[in-house]
């Protein structure tokens, strides 16, 4: 696993990122959706769907007991068909940290949490640094932190820069997910810049949505999203993560996502560590596709939990 960045993060000026070519992006993303996938590697990328998804429960109704049968679904994702990857991480509210490292225990899949008062990112910088120390402090491996839309919109980079450094600090071990709710962002430019003022600030990885505004990930914003971590790779030599969140919810869109990061950022992107999915609903699509491919016929949803 790559360590999460600890250097001083530069600070470029963010007003000459790149132009976005809408028409090519658009494009590209277009001709994705109209590929075939054979048979024999569908069940391997449906596996490595199912290895790269965080589960999430982020609600107000959210109780200690459904972040238990959560974490449950995550160590047993479906025991009638042995051999499926465990799911990467089970993402929660920080007050359910120490109930989902309780209960995942000893296993392989990380906790990750919210916080930077999600989902909208309205609250005084204090508040969003204790929101995140009382994640980590619980256990959580991983932090998704939204980022202030309204300072982005505003034109205000730097601080945004500096807010993004500042959560990335009290992170320590934990790896940062920086979320850029690109639903509430005007152009394609301005998610390529709020891409690298994250990358530049210190982020592990970049994140679409909260799931919580729509339109949610789509292709193209994802492609902008890859095309910025593919040039600051090559300029810095770092490897960040992507993960899309939200509306996505069938297989065979997933695919076309993994797709679309091996042929812009290669295979070493093509793991938990380089590429996640923001999609609980999708577990059981994925479920359900590869019980198919093993037994030639498709099983009631009724046959795989919820959560």
């Amino acid at each position: 696993m790559p360590a999460p960045s600890t250097t001083k993060p530069a600070r470029p000026d963010f007003r000459f990122s790149p132009r976005v070519d809408q028409v090519g992006i658009e494009e590209r993303a277009k001709r994705i959706q109209t590929r075939s996938i054979k048979n024999e590697s569908k069940a391997q990328g449906l596996k490595m769907v199912l290895s790269m998804m965080d589960l999430t429960t982020l609600e107000g109704q959210d109780t200690p007991g459904k972040v238990r049968q959560l974490c449950h679904k995550a160590l047993h994702v479906h025991d009638e068909l042995p051999g499926l990857p465990t799911v990467a991480a089970v993402c929660v509210y920080p007050s359910m940290v120490a109930v989902a490292r309780a209960a995942l225990g000893e296993s392989e899949i990380n906790v990750a949490s919210v916080a930077t008062a999600f989902p909208s990112g309205q609250s005084a910088l204090e508040i969003k640094l204790a929101d995140t120390k009382m994640a980590v402090d619980a256990g959580a491996d991983e932090i998704d932190m939204v980022i202030s839309r309204g300072k982005m919109l505003s034109g205000e980079y730097d601080y945004v820069f500096d807010e993004i450094a500042a959560i990335k600090e009290v992170c320590g071990k934990a790896r940062l997910k920086v979320i850029l709710e690109t639903g509430e962002l005007d152009t394609y430019d301005t998610v390529r810049r709020a891409s690298d003022i994250a990358m530049h600030a210190g982020a592990d990885f970049i994140k679409t949505s909260t799931g919580k505004i729509q339109p949610a990930a789509t292709l193209p914003v994802t492609l902008v999203m890859l095309q910025a971590i593919r040039d600051f790779h090559r300029a810095t030599g770092r490897m960040v993560g992507m993960k899309p969140a939200g509306g996505i919810s069938t297989s065979k869109l997933a695919l076309h996502y993994l797709m679309l990061v091996k042929e812009t950022l290669g295979e070493d992107w093509l793991d938990k560590h380089g590429f996640r999915f923001g999609a609980s609903s999708l577990a059981n699509d994925v479920l359900m596709q590869l019980m198919k491919q093993q037994t030639g016929f498709y099983q009631s949803a009724d046959y795989f939990s919820i959560s």
